[in-house]
């Protein structure tokens, strides 16, 4: 009897350890991800940070086996898509390109979530400047004739942009300001709104990212007169546009962009994508998309890309505070 209940006891033993090994095995093999991945883009398509979103949707099956959904959610200068992300469910299953406006926006103190705490930094992607475009229509060549236009036709132009608040916007008044000429802002969901209106004449100048003007300006329907970054642009469509420093205006102010993603997301999930996304972002193709986009890869991982939000945002609040553009916006939503 004895060894006979010895015997059954090793079989059971035996037993559970398969079972378990296949458990394990079967775990190992439904790991995340097992199925489609939502990223919420939290302006319109056809813009620059559309375009880089889908430029991660061809590589995703490449690098995490599974498609990229790019879910479009445009709107209060992108606070209506990156609070749908904060509540999305923490599981992986949902993410988000981080522009710029995901620190700006907290600054004017209208958010419903204070989005660097409510969110959890992946990696940063890559950085941009803006391009101020006319319609090619018009026969301003330079920045210094539309300068001498607005003070011969005071609050006669308007300029569009993606939004109050938005980069775009700060970047129109601050030169606004440094040039001394009255000029009317509008406000747009996304940068493919605001190049609609410049087609047809409804607004005068726009400011926009590379990545959603590029064609416009290489068909020579738009023409550039400034960009607001550090250098010129390694696109050789756009590599000779003048930065407003060479211009004599002290303009510089670049987007970045980067990927989050609810803020309970588990650390195995989070390195996960960490790890992928790096080596989306360091596939030549990728590279290939960002500079035919007019955009620079930046990768940072989640840790820089969090000191990077901190860092930026002390920088922001003081060009803010300096320009007193904070009471201007504020007053512009009322």
């Amino acid at each position: 009897m004895q060894k006979k209940s010895l015997a059954f006891l090793m079989m059971s033993i035996f037993i559970t350890g398969i079972t378990m090994t296949g458990c394990t095995m079967t775990g190992e093999k439904n790991d995340y991800p097992n199925k489609p991945i939502n990223v919420i883009v939290p302006f319109s398509a056809g813009g620059g940070t559309d375009l880089q979103a889908r430029a991660l949707e061809k590589l995703a099956p490449k690098y995490l086996n599974q498609n990229f959904i790019i879910l479009n959610k445009p709107g209060g200068s992108c606070t209506i898509g990156l609070n749908e992300l904060v509540t999305a469910s923490p599981d992986g299953y949902t993410i988000g390109l981080s522009p710029l406006n995901l620190i700006l926006q907290p600054l004017y103190g209208a958010t419903k979530y204070h989005y660097p705490t409510a969110l959890e930094p992946i990696v940063q992607i890559s950085t941009t400047p803006s391009i101020l475009v006319v319609n090619a229509n018009h026969s301003w060549e330079t920045l210094d004739d539309l300068i001498t236009y607005c003070n011969q036709h005071p609050r006669e132009i308007k300029f569009g942009h993606s939004g109050i608040g938005d980069s775009s916007h700060i970047i129109g008044e601050i030169f606004a300001k440094k040039a001394n000429i009255e000029i009317e802002q509008v406000p747009f969901r996304g940068a493919s709104e605001s190049i609609s209106a410049l087609l047809g004449d409804h607004v005068q100048f726009i400011i926009a990212s590379p990545g959603a003007l590029t064609e416009q300006i290489k068909s020579g329907k738009l023409k550039a007169l400034a960009i607001s970054g550090e250098k010129h642009l390694s696109n050789s469509a756009l590599s000779k546009i003048p930065t407003f420093q060479e211009l004599g205006f002290d303009i510089v102010l670049e987007n970045w962009y980067g990927i989050a993603a609810p803020k309970e997301i588990d650390a195995k999930t989070k390195n996960k994508l960490v790890e992928s996304l790096k080596n989306m972002i360091s596939d030549p193709d990728f590279k290939t998309n960002l500079d035919q986009l007019g955009m620079e890869v930046s990768y940072l991982n989640s840790e820089e890309t969090k000191k990077k939000w901190i860092s930026d945002t002390e920088k922001l609040t003081n060009i803010l505070k300096e320009t007193n553009i904070i009471e201007q916006i504020q007053a512009q939503k009322q």
